[in-house]
C-alpha cells in the first residue's frame, strides 16, 4: 500500500512539474519599432548603438528563457530592411528613405543575432497601415501613397491601403513575399490592423470601390471580409509554394465575435470584435488552415466584466481547429494606475500564463511589448525567471508543416575530465526529407528510474554543437544523459542517444559505462 502511495505522489509531482515547467511552450515578445516604442530607442542613432540596443534585448530575453521574438520590420509601408518596393523607415534615421549610418541591413543582421542565440525570428509586418500619422509622419517622395494615391483612404489621422482594390492586395502580397524570399525568417506575422478600428464620426471611404468590385455581394461588410480573406489566402498559398516551412501567424483583437451576435462566439462583450469591426474572420482562417498560429490579443484581465481572460482563452482553445493558439498578454498594463485594480498585482499576468497551460490547445504566450517587460514593473521579469520560466522550453512542433523527424545523434560518448563530464557525439545523416538536425536537446537524469523526458527541469542544454562540457556534476554519482536531435520546425528524433556514466571520487580519469540508443521514447 505504501509503495502505491509513493507511486501516486511521484505521478502527482511529475504532473505538477509538467504544468509549471512545460517542455514545449512558445515564449515570445513583440519588439515594436513604430514610434520607437521598443527599438531603436530613438531616431538618428548610429549603427553601433542600434545594434547594441537590440542585442541587449535579445540577451535579456534569452537569459529569461524566452525562445522567440516578433520584430516589427514594416510599420507603415516603410522598411527596416533593404527593399526594392518601399523606402527605409523613419524610425531609423528620423526621415523616411534614409538608411542606417553606417549602412547595414537591420533585418538580415537581426535574424543572424536571433539564430545565434537559438531564438526564432518572426518578421512582424503591418500590411494595411500606410501612414501612421498625417500630422507627424515623414513621407518620402517614393512612398507608395505618392505613387498610387487612388489606392488609399484616410481614416482619422492615418492613411490605409484600400483592401477592396485587387491591385492593392497584389502589391501587398508582393511586399510580404519579398521579405520571405530574401530573408531566413522563421515566421511571417501580421498584427490586428486590417480595416481600421472604428472611430465615432468617421466613415471608411470605399463606397466607390464597393460599387466597382463588390457586385457579387449584397452588403459592404461581407465584401470587406471577403477582401481580407482573399489577401490572407493569397499569402498562405504563396508561402506553401515558396517557403512551406515559414510559419504564418496573426495576432488579432482577442474576440472574434460576441455570443450576442453569433451563437458560435464567446460569452463576452468585446467592444470591437475582429469579425464585425475589423472585417477579419479570424476563426475562418484557422478552420480553413490558412494560418499556422493565432495569438488573440487578450488584453483584458481575468477579472474583466466585459471579456475575462479565461473566457476568451477557453473559447480559442475550443476553436483552434488543429492550429496553434498562443495567449497574447497586455504586459503594458501591469502596474499602470490607469487600469483596473487587478493590474496592480503581478499575479494577474501569472494567472494568465497558468490559464494558458491549463488548456491543452493553448501552446504558449506572447507579450506586448519588449519595453513593458524590460522595465520590470512589479518585478514581473524576475518572477518569470525564478518560477514560471525557470527552465528553457522547446518551441511547439507543427506536424502539418513538417511531419518528418530528424535522425538521432550517432556515437555518443561520455568522459570524465577534471571534475566535469564531456559529452561528444556525431551529427547524423539527413532524414528522408533531406533535413539534418538544426540543434540538439541534452537532458540529464540522476538515475534510470523515473526518467521523464517531458520534465523541462532536466534539460541542461539546447545547442547546435555536437559536444558539451557539463560542470554541474557531483562526485560518486551515477548520471544518465539523453540527447535528442531537433529539426528547424522543432520535430524531435523518435530515438535518443543515451549514455550512462559514474563519477568517481578522484575526478581525473573516467570512461563511459554505456553508450547507445533508447528506442521509441
Amino acid at each position: 500500500m505504501k509503495k502505491l502511495y509513493l507511486i501516486f505522489l511521484f505521478l502527482i509531482e511529475i504532473s505538477y512539474a509538467q504544468t509549471l515547467y512545460p517542455r514545449r511552450e512558445m515564449r515570445a515578445v513583440w519588439i515594436t519599432t513604430i514610434g520607437n516604442i521598443d527599438w531603436p530607442s530613438r531616431r538618428n542613432l548610429d549603427t553601433e548603438t542600434q545594434q547594441k540596443e537590440y542585442t541587449d534585448l535579445l540577451e535579456k530575453f534569452k537569459k529569461h528563457n524566452f525562445n522567440a521574438v516578433l520584430t516589427q520590420i514594416r510599420p507603415s509601408a516603410d522598411a527596416l530592411y533593404e527593399s526594392s518596393l518601399e523606402p527605409w523607415s523613419e524610425v531609423l534615421q528620423g526621415k523616411q528613405g534614409l538608411p542606417p549610418n553606417p549602412y547595414y541591413d537591420p533585418t538580415a543582421w537581426m535574424i543572424e543575432q536571433c539564430h545565434q542565440r537559438g531564438l526564432e525570428f518572426h518578421a512582424w509586418v503591418n500590411p494595411f497601415r500606410a501612414i501612421s500619422s498625417i500630422t507627424f509622419s515623414s513621407i518620402h517622395p517614393d512612398h507608395i501613397t505618392k505613387k498610387e494615391p487612388e489606392w488609399f483612404f484616410k481614416y482619422g489621422d492615418r492613411v490605409y491601403f484600400n483592401p477592396g482594390i485587387p491591385e492593392v492586395r497584389t502589391y501587398l502580397v508582393k511586399v510580404a513575399l519579398e521579405i520571405v524570399r530574401k530573408y531566413d525568417i522563421d515566421g511571417l506575422h501580421f498584427d490586428d490592423y486590417f480595416y481600421p478600428y472604428k472611430i465615432n464620426g468617421e466613415h471608411i471611404n470605399d463606397d466607390d470601390t464597393f460599387d466597382k468590385f463588390g457586385k457579387e455581394f449584397t452588403n459592404i461588410e461581407d465584401w470587406r471580409r471577403n477582401n481580407i480573406d482573399l489577401f490572407i489566402q493569397a499569402i498562405s498559398d504563396s508561402l506553401k509554394v515558396i517557403k512551406p516551412k515559414v510559419k504564418f501567424g496573426i495576432s488579432p483583437v482577442g474576440g472574434w465575435r460576441n455570443k450576442a451576435q453569433d451563437p458560435r462566439g464567446s460569452d463576452t462583450r468585446v467592444g470591437q470584435p475582429a469579425y464585425d469591426h475589423l472585417y477579419a474572420d479570424t476563426r475562418k482562417w484557422l478552420e480553413l488552415g490558412w494560418i499556422d498560429y493565432l495569438t488573440p490579443q487578450i488584453y483584458w484581465s481575468t477579472q474583466s466584466k466585459y471579456a475575462p481572460y479565461e473566457v476568451l482563452i477557453q473559447w480559442w482553445n475550443e476553436n483552434n481547429f488543429g492550429r496553434h493558439i498562443y495567449g497574447g498578454h497586455g504586459a503594458f498594463k501591469i502596474g499602470s494606475p490607469d487600469e483596473e485594480s487587478t493590474w496592480q498585482q503581478s499575479s494577474e499576468l501569472f494567472r494568465q500564463i497558468m490559464l494558458n497551460r491549463k488548456y491543452k490547445n493553448i501552446q504558449g504566450s506572447m507579450f506586448f511589448s519588449a519595453k513593458s517587460l524590460t522595465k520590470n514593473p512589479l518585478k514581473i521579469l524576475d518572477t518569470l525567471q525564478i518560477k514560471y520560466y525557470k527552465y528553457p522550453a522547446l518551441l511547439p512542433a507543427m506536424p502539418w508543416k513538417d511531419p518528418i523527424p530528424p535522425l538521432p545523434p550517432d556515437s555518443l560518448r561520455a568522459t570524465l575530465i577534471e571534475g566535469s563530464v564531456v559529452l561528444k557525439w556525431s551529427h547524423p545523416k539527413a532524414a528522408t526529407d533531406g533535413e539534418k538536425p538544426a540543434y540538439y536537446v541534452v537532458s540529464r537524469f540522476d538515475n534510470e528510474l523515473g526518467m521523464n523526458l517531458n520534465d523541462a527541469s532536466k534539460i541542461i542544454a539546447i545547442q547546435k554543437d555536437n559536444f558539451i562540457l557539463d560542470k554541474e556534476v557531483e562526485t560518486n554519482k551515477r548520471y544518465v544523459y539523453v540527447i535528442k536531435s531537433m529539426d528547424k520546425l522543432h520535430n524531435e528524433s523518435t530515438q535518443s542517444a543515451v549514455v550512462k556514466i559514474a563519477t568517481v571520487r578522484k575526478l581525473t580519469m573516467a570512461s563511459p559505462i554505456k553508450e547507445g540508443t533508447l528506442e521509441n521514447d
